[in-house]
């Protein structure tokens, strides 16, 4: 499984924009193949700042998810409502159980 996970901080006047894109992404995402869980929360210190968590069922789906036009449009759109750089981390995972 890999796991990513990202965030971005908006602005005091865009955070209503960047948090309607951001669930309109994370809607549209959940229904692609491959794709095990996508979220965004609002970070509770920082109510600027969102948090991306996803799941995908292997490199494969994220990788066809990043090519889809709407991801890389989503990005792009983003970006202008930013107040600084937004952050990504991929993770490759393997679930434990219980220990």
């Amino acid at each position: 499984m890999i796991v990513v996970t990202g965030s971005v901080t908006a602005r005091k006047d865009s955070i209503d924009a960047a948090r309607e894109l951001s669930l309109e992404h994370v809607h549209r995402s959940r229904k692609e193949p491959g794709c095990i869980s996508h979220a965004v929360h609002v970070d509770c210190e920082n109510p600027l700042r969102l948090v991306f968590i996803e799941q995908w069922a292997d490199r494969a789906a994220l990788l066809a998810h990043f090519a889809v036009p709407a991801s890389r449009d989503f990005v792009r759109s983003l970006q202008p409502l930013a107040a600084a750089a937004t952050t990504i981390e991929i993770y490759d995972a393997a679930r434990v159980e219980s220990l």
